[in-house]
């Protein structure tokens, strides 16, 4: 949990940017970052120095997109579910998840961390199936972890008064 606690602090993702974050527009356009970082990296063979940039350019992006986009009008849809799931799981140490849900993320979030290492070995190499089996991985991965999260945020939004009032 250490890991995932250090990763929302690395955002600075506090009770407003989660709110903010719980914007479908911010969720489904947040998904845009990973191929816009690899594009970055690649861009190094026509761009040359000038790639550094656009990789920072798309670590911003990353960083911004939590932020951008105002609270939305309403948290009934999936993807706002996915990120409010994101947040119980985040505080599972304070209330825990029922035991269904306690392995299912971990195997979810290793899918992705395995697709890291093909990922970076098809960029450093400019080998697209590495990268693109790396990619796949990192998005499966995170797609079915968000699709638990909903269905975690489901089961435990009565469980905690603040889980119940993120939900309108």
């Amino acid at each position: 949990m250490a890991y995932e606690q250090a990763m929302a602090s690395a955002f600075g993702m506090d009770e407003r940017t989660w709110a903010r974050h719980a914007n479908p527009w911010s969720v489904w356009t947040r998904n845009t970052g990973l191929p816009l970082l690899i594009l970055a990296i690649w861009s190094r063979t026509w761009l040359g120095g000038w790639a550094a940039p656009a990789v920072v350019l798309a670590m911003l992006w990353i960083w911004i997109n939590p932020r951008l986009f105002p609270v939305p009008a309403s948290t009934d849809n999936w993807a706002s579910r996915a990120v409010l799931g994101e947040r119980v799981w985040l505080a599972r140490g304070q209330v825990p998840v029922p035991p269904h849900h306690r392995r299912m993320p971990h195997l979810l979030s290793a899918v992705a961390a395995l697709g890291l290492p093909f990922l970076a070995w098809g960029l450093y190499h400019l080998q697209i199936w590495p990268t693109l089996f790396g990619t796949l991985l990192v998005f499966c991965g995170k797609l079915w972890f968000l699709d638990r999260m909903v269905w975690l945020y489901g089961e435990m939004k009565d469980a905690h008064p603040d889980y119940r009032r993120w939900l309108y």
